[in-house]
């Protein structure tokens, strides 16, 4: 069923990466959730009063706030599609995070009001009706939002959308709320228990930490988290393809919204390479990460001896001395300057941001170790961390 939307209603559906192919990916979802979210609230209400269930009226209710979100998520896209301009240089990518962020506020909200009526019904109880009718519309409002999981959560992965995301997570804790409602309906005829009210605490919570999710999920991204493994690792991979480059390192994504990513790196050569050529690999390499990637990419070139045995010799050492601290600590950009009464020894050191060890500590133990050699060593210790 979703690839039949995708192609009947979405042009040129496979260029996912064009921001106004993403914005009718999201014009869909929109519109395929307010159709849902409105004939689920209509019957749920009308079942809601002739239950008189607080619970089925609180997720009827629930269900009118996903149709809101819908719309908002709509805009939401139609806002992240507009191009680049003197205000925003990067794009308005960054309008999915802010619409994601949005709609959780609007779940928080729901839940917490559902919350407060639950609480009342369980202070003041009232007697629920069982109908049949209601139970069969609440098992099929829960099949219709499992589809809607499953159809957002396709769509999503397919264009890499947080909204569409967040869509198909709160949907699924619509789900777990109704299944709650249906427990509460089934289970009032043979109970004094305000069931009715205790389970619409039970779908407030659920409600809560759907909402809680989504803004976790999306501060991260607007704070900036690290790059995803696999984007660095292709990255990576593609630089390394190329004979001359020995090493990269130093490498920084920004994310500007869905297929929008600017990033930097440095990379390690030969020293007595010919930098002309060296500069047109470069080029080649940032014109095919952005071609094949999507990503932006500038890199700056390291120039390194490699011919040279004392430079080697005292890497080496550098490096076994800093894997007997911690196997993940790595260096880079390794050289050596001599000086008047002593040579200095100059690189970066990344280390991680959980090692046990602090940076002071790091450079004391390297400089003793260098102590028992021959030659009057000085470092220089620059000390990164994975971005």
């Amino acid at each position: 069923m979703t690839g039949f939307l995708v192609r009947l209603f979405v042009k040129d559906y496979e260029k996912t990466d064009d921001v106004k192919v993403r914005e009718r990916y999201g014009l869909l979802s929109s519109i395929v959730g307010v159709i849902c979210n409105i004939l689920l609230f209509a019957v749920k209400y009308l079942m809601g009063t002739l239950a008189h269930s607080i619970s089925v009226i609180s997720d009827a209710f629930n269900n009118l706030s996903d149709c809101a979100s819908c719309v908002v998520t709509l805009f939401g896209y139609k806002l992240a599609a507009k191009p680049a301009d003197k205000d925003h240089p990067f794009g308005h990518g960054r309008m999915e995070y802010l619409t994601s962020l949005l709609i959780a506020v609007v779940i928080i909200v729901v839940g917490i009001e559902l919350l407060e009526d639950s609480v009342v019904k369980i202070i003041t109880p009232g007697k629920i009706k069982f109908s049949w009718i209601v139970l069969v519309s609440l098992v099929l409002s829960v099949g219709v939002k499992l589809w809607m999981a499953i159809f957002n959560t396709k769509l999503g992965k397919k264009v890499n959308s947080s909204v569409m995301i967040a869509t198909a997570k709160d949907s699924k804790s619509d789900v777990l709320a109704t299944s709650a409602v249906i427990v509460a309906l089934v289970a009032a005829p043979f109970t004094s228990l305000p069931v009715d009210g205790i389970m619409g605490i039970i779908v407030s919570c659920f409600i809560l930490k759907s909402g809680y999710d989504i803004v976790k999920e999306t501060v991260d991204e607007l704070l900036g988290k690290p790059a995803d493994k696999q984007v660095i690792e292709s990255i990576q991979n593609l630089i390394m393809s190329y004979d001359k480059i020995i090493e990269t390192h130093d490498m920084i994504i920004h994310n500007y919204g869905p297929g929008n990513m600017i990033g930097s790196c440095h990379v390690e050569v030969k020293s007595d390479e010919n930098f002309l050529q060296i500069h047109e690999i470069v080029d080649q390499i940032e014109r095919r990460i952005y071609n094949e990637l999507g990503i932006l990419m500038t890199i700056h070139m390291d120039p390194i001896e490699t011919d040279n045995e004392q430079v080697n010799y005292c890497k080496n050492m550098v490096r076994t001395i800093i894997k007997g601290l911690d196997e993940r600590l790595h260096i880079h950009d390794f050289r050596l300057v001599p000086g008047e009464k002593h040579i200095n020894v100059l690189f970066d050191i990344v280390v991680p941001y959980d090692c046990s060890y602090t940076d002071e500590q790091i450079k004391t133990v390297i400089d003793d170790k260098l102590k028992n050699e021959d030659v009057d060593y000085f470092t220089v210790i620059t000390f990164d961390r994975e971005f």
